[in-house]
């Protein structure tokens, strides 16, 4: 049986400028098929934070704009599904056993969110959890983790390496609210410490991904705590 890994693609894959690069990741998908069993998760994006901003301003509650922003991730799930065409399960799962039904099906997984208060961050690691996932893969717009953020500081630095547990104290401060796009979650991070998932943060770039699924050290990689 070939080796499930998750890789989770920004929203920002999904926009009507990269309509022709998601092509080009179907075939990356297709080609990993034969060594791995792969299983993407797509964010929202930007498409999901202008709808989940209007909403809000309309005075939709929390619970309501996560929602909104699970529908929108599914939708763009399966924007990739059409790409794959038969080397794809039909639709995104709408629940963790189903993703793990889809999973067993041998077919590429595209999923989008699943619960209402978890980032599509923190459902690809539970996926990777429910799979027992060789790697969990973060593909986001920037190179890694960075100590601050690179789209505002010139000065910015990307970390290598870094500790779960300097992660989380660098997340703690950060609301969680619909819509919110932070490269790792609380959540996540729980998930990836108790199952020890493999997890490295990485642009979401074609000959990246393919280092990352080498083992090769692109982007930053999660260490977990020692035992």
């Amino acid at each position: 049986m070939k080796k499930p890994i998750v890789i989770k693609f920004s929203g920002k894959v999904f926009g009507v400028e990269n309509i022709k690069i998601l092509k080009d990741y179907a075939r990356f998908l297709v080609k990993l098929s034969k060594t791995h069993q792969p299983i993407v998760v797509a964010g929202g994006g930007k498409i999901a934070r202008h709808y989940i901003s209007h909403a809000r301003s309309s005075g939709a509650d929390e619970s309501t704009l996560d929602e909104l922003g699970i529908e929108i991730s599914r939708l763009n799930a399966q924007l990739l599904i059409y790409a794959l065409k038969n080397k794809a399960y039909p639709h995104p799962p709408t629940s963790l056993k189903e993703a793990k039904n889809a999973v067993d099906s041998g077919l590429i997984v595209v999923a989008g969110g699943l619960h209402p208060g978890q980032s599509t961050n923190g459902t690809a690691a539970l996926i990777a959890e429910k799979v027992k996932a060789v790697a969990f893969l973060n593909a986001t717009d920037v190179k890694g983790i960075y100590d601050s953020d690179p789209n505002k500081s010139k000065k910015a630095k990307l970390f290598k390496t870094i500790e779960l547990k300097k992660l989380r104290g660098m997340l703690v401060k950060e609301d969680s609210v619909a819509g919110g796009y932070d490269l790792m979650d609380i959540v996540a991070l729980k998930i990836i410490e108790r199952s020890k998932i493999k997890t490295r943060v990485i642009q979401s770039d074609i000959k990246t991904l393919e280092k990352a699924v080498k083992g090769l050290a692109v982007g930053t990689e999660i260490l977990l705590p020692k035992q």
